[in-house]
């Protein structure tokens, strides 16, 4: 979370947290964005790709089609 970004309200709030932290405001800034940022990169890990569907599912959805119509 970029201070530059902040408006006044929002950074004597961050001011009063890290102060009741024991730790100067941009530690406490630069803290925050490293737990965001390593939070963001375990929901990447976990996240795995959609599966494929299975044969009964294909099979519904290939009945919902309509048929191709061949030239006579």
């Amino acid at each position: 979370m970029p201070d530059t970004k902040m408006t006044e309200a929002q950074r004597a709030y961050e001011a009063k947290r890290a102060a009741k932290a024991g730790m100067s405001l941009d530690k406490w800034l630069d803290t925050k964005r490293r737990q965001q940022e390593a939070e963001q990169r375990a929901q990447q890990k976990t996240a795995t790709p959609p599966k494929k569907p299975g044969l009964i599912a294909r099979l519904i959805d290939r009945g919902h089609k309509p048929l191709k119509k061949t030239k006579s």
